[in-house]
């Protein structure tokens, strides 16, 4: 059976060859570019292009992020070669990766995780709202060329349903161990959604990338 094609990226604000900084954003399960926009709206950075991804189906990876590394894989390898096209198409518009931020939510957040952990450099931001690095349990990632300083975000509540807070944790070290400049933020009590503290985090991150 032939793989669902992926919708083209939903674009917001202005073209990506002409602004500092180039953000690609990716949604949770059964969530939609269009919320995304929406949050890329909330944000408020005008001098940001936004551009946001949409998983076959409305999720990027059949289970759980922490399942059986064989139960995701296959579609996580699909939602990983996705960005990376939308990352070289930037690149082809004279974008370098130290001025392009992945921003995700949940599973989006897990596949920009893994993206990042995959291809290390100088990114321009890495916004994980309330993901992590996949893998079941138990699992350690190896340390790779490191990220020279690459902002990263990590945020999540205290009782997430989907992402256990130890997971953000274990990731927030990986990407240290890797060179990141980490902020990890904790939200006693917040439902499975971003909060308003939570852009106002990932503003500052991202506004001081467009100076």
């Amino acid at each position: 059976m032939l793989a669902t094609p992926s919708p083209p990226a939903v674009s917001y604000g202005p073209a990506p060859s002409g602004p500092r900084l180039a953000a690609v954003l990716l949604h949770g399960r059964d969530r939609t570019s269009g919320e995304m926009i929406d949050l890329a709206g909330q944000v408020a950075l005008p001098d940001v292009a936004w551009l946001a991804l949409e998983a076959p189906g409305g999720s990027w990876y059949p289970g759980r992020f922490m399942e059986p590394t064989e139960v995701n894989q296959a579609h996580f390898d699909r939602a990983l070669d996705r960005i990376d096209d939308q990352v070289r198409a930037l690149e082809t518009l004279g974008v370098p990766r130290r001025r392009i931020a992945l921003v995700g939510f949940s599973q989006g957040a897990c596949v920009a995780c893994e993206y990042v952990r995959r291809h290390p450099g100088r990114w321009g931001a890495l916004i994980a709202f309330t993901g992590g690095l996949p893998g079941p349990p138990g699992t350690v990632w190896t340390d790779g060329p490191g990220l020279d300083g690459t902002p990263v975000l990590l945020s999540n509540g205290d009782h997430d349903d989907w992402v256990p807070w130890s997971r953000v944790e274990e990731t927030a070290a990986a990407f240290q161990r890797m060179g990141a400049d980490v902020t990890l933020r904790l939200y006693p009590g917040r439902d499975h959604l971003v909060s308003d503290d939570e852009i106002r985090e990932a503003k500052a991150i991202l506004e001081a990338r467009t100076t």
